[in-house]
């Protein structure tokens, strides 16, 4: 899929995924990609950058997990992220009931269909 359409969504990929609890980055892509079928690959260079600015406004908050003798930032969401997310849900269906509208558009009854049923 291109990068292009998952630009304006990435922040409601983000906190949907972490939704469920916390998650480290990697974590985080393979749930977004189990989640989309195999259809979005996000990269490490493109949501650590958003995870860590997610962080800054709050919507995240972040701490270090160890897992062996190797650690890992763990993130998830916190009341305001939750809040965000319920937005950003909102945002999706207005944006894809806009857009299904137009490209799949319902055909409207005839003047003829509607009015035969009116006799009196």
């Amino acid at each position: 899929m291109k990068t292009d359409a998952v630009r304006g969504h990435l922040d409601g990929l983000l906190l949907a995924v972490l939704e469920q609890g916390p998650l480290h980055g990697y974590a985080i892509i393979a749930a977004v990609q189990q989640r989309s079928g195999g259809a979005l690959a996000l990269r490490t260079g493109t949501i650590y950058p958003a995870l860590q600015r997610l962080e800054r406004l709050g919507l995240l908050a972040s701490a270090w997990d160890a897992v062996g003798e190797r650690r890992r930032r763990c993130y998830e969401l916190t009341d305001a992220g939750r809040g965000s997310l319920a937005q950003e849900r909102s945002a999706w269906q207005e944006f894809t009931r806009a857009i299904g509208s137009v490209l799949n558009p319902v055909p409207s009854p005839s003047p003829a269909s509607s009015s035969q049923g009116l006799t009196a």
